[in-house]
């Protein structure tokens, strides 16, 4: 499959999904996520869900880790649309989010984080198949800031749906997940 029709079939497949079958896959995900062996982490960079899009709730997986670890940094990304770059940026809970371009919150303020800085990247998708690869939403951001993240930054992305077998057009700057939850299994690559 090509990421161009993964990217149709998959975005009107979440579309019509409902409420209801939103918050159930959200809450099995949650489940699948907390049985994973999860080492101890510092820096977690994760990214608001988009509602108009229907994505995962973000929401739930970091608050589980915080519980495992309130010390713990999460960062959110602040986009430049100019050059297509991102920057996380470290959040408090009193720490106010503004909706930006494409319907994505962002922080106001915060402490940036380097590439390098961070334990685990929680990555939006709208697709994924068996060897981790991922389809996006064809912008490049987090293909171009995860190639400036450790080797052992955990990358894991939540899908509502299995993997495809094959994205038949990935390319050297694609960078895989190392980890994707489904509301039925867990997948590692």
């Amino acid at each position: 499959m090509l990421k161009a029709e993964a990217r149709i079939l998959y975005r009107d497949k979440r579309y019509h999904m409902t409420e209801r079958e939103k918050i159930k896959a959200d809450d099995l995900m949650l489940i699948q996520f907390q049985s994973v062996d999860i080492p101890f982490l510092q820096a977690v960079f994760s990214y608001w869900p988009i509602e108009e899009n229907n994505e995962p709730n973000t929401h739930l997986f970091t608050e589980f880790l915080r519980f495992r670890n309130p010390e713990m940094k999460i960062a959110y990304p602040v986009t430049d649309f100019g050059d297509h770059t991102m920057t996380a940026v470290a959040v408090d809970i009193d720490t106010g989010f503004t909706k930006k371009e494409l319907n994505i919150f962002e922080p106001e303020e915060g402490e940036p984080l380097l590439p390098e800085e961070l334990d685990m990247v929680m990555v939006p998708l709208l697709a994924v198949d068996k060897n981790g690869y991922r389809v996006g939403y064809g912008l490049g951001f987090y293909d171009k800031y995860l190639a400036g993240c450790r080797e052992d930054c955990i990358k894991v992305g939540f899908s509502y749906y299995e993997p495809v077998d094959a994205l038949d057009d990935c390319n050297e700057f694609d960078v895989p997940l190392n980890l994707c939850i489904t509301p039925q299994n867990i997948y590692v690559f």
